[in-house]
């Protein structure tokens, strides 16, 4: 039976503005398209929901009208939540410009940073030893639920495997709060810039210096878009996994979709470097339009064909 994925971490609002090219200081351009819809963790759940893992969100969701529209998608998704809508603030919301090949963001967090310690407390309570827990790097780095959430990380029992995706802000967490995060992490998933941030290297020296700051026992898994990903799994050597030829036509949450599926087929038992390639396969989501994208474990299966990785996801569905 498939483990289930908890996020620890937040479910917003996106605005996602297609853009030609970001704009000059000062300047103006026009979007061809966007909208509004659930994001930041959003993505990362569904892409695990839909490959048949359960889900719960276990983060704050506000009052208003970006805390109606997280519920209804986590909703829509089969994803239980945790906490009780915390009244008198809203979910806070970001504004995505995604140009050809790239995406840049702008966040106002709103209830994201009221989480307390009854809060963190209710969060122990429902998980399981089992479960795969997912740490967000934009948690870690508000001032008040940063630290909350990085004790009750570092505090999970050893069955409980904890992964961290520390994000674009992992550069403002405070050491304080990253370092027992880290001395607790099972797997480490971030993309290159990331990488670059945590350890000021690149490439295969990034993987490496990052493998070094955490416990013998984890991994690391460092995408690189259209590439693949570099994968140090515990006790065995650096690899490069190679990307899916697609023509990406919006790079928005397609992290969080790799992170996603490599967690829950993880918890569907494959070998890390089989869910690794899965999760880059998965990642085909770029090619469509819209958020969430993630394929369905049938989805998946079609786009894979023959390759001989279909069939090991078939003996585990």
């Amino acid at each position: 039976m498939s483990r289930r994925l908890v996020l620890l971490g937040n479910v917003i609002a996106d605005l996602v503005l297609d853009v030609p090219a970001l704009p000059e200081r000062g300047g103006d351009v026009v979007a061809t398209g966007g909208g509004l819809t659930a994001g930041g963790g959003f993505n990362t759940l569904v892409a695990a929901r839909r490959l048949g893992t359960p889900a719960l969100y276990a983060g704050p969701h506000g009052t208003g009208p970006y805390g109606d529209l997280v519920r209804a998608a986590l909703d829509r998704e089969d994803v239980t939540t945790v906490l009780p809508a915390h009244p008198g603030t809203d979910t806070g919301f970001t504004v995505a410009l995604v140009e050809p090949g790239e995406r840049s963001f702008v966040t106002r967090f709103g209830v994201e940073d009221l989480l307390d310690a009854g809060d963190t407390a209710r969060i122990a309570a429902a998980l399981r030893p089992d479960d795969l827990v997912i740490l967000s790097g934009y948690a870690l780095a508000l001032p008040t639920a940063g630290p909350l959430l990085a004790a009750l990380a570092a505090g999970l029992p050893p069955g409980t495997l904890l992964a961290l995706d520390p994000g674009p802000l992992v550069d403002t967490i405070p050491d304080a709060v990253l370092a027992p995060v880290l001395a607790r992490t099972d797997w480490l998933s971030c993309n290159a810039r990331e990488a670059a941030l945590l350890t000021g290297a690149h490439g295969e020296a990034a993987l490496s210096a990052l493998r070094a700051r955490l416990r013998p026992e984890a991994g690391v898994l460092v995408r690189a878009d259209k590439d693949g990903c570099f994968l140090a799994a515990p006790g065995e050597e650096p690899r490069h996994l190679p990307g899916f030829r697609v023509d990406a036509v919006d790079s928005n949450g397609a992290g969080d979709a790799h992170v996603g599926a490599f967690l829950a087929l993880l918890g569907r038992g494959l070998p890390a470097p089989e869910a690794a390639r899965a999760a880059n396969a998965a990642a085909y989501a770029v090619a469509r339009r819209g958020p969430a994208t993630a394929p369905a474990t049938a989805e998946l299966l079609a786009f894979l064909g023959t390759d001989p990785l279909a069939e090991r996801l078939t003996a585990t569905a």
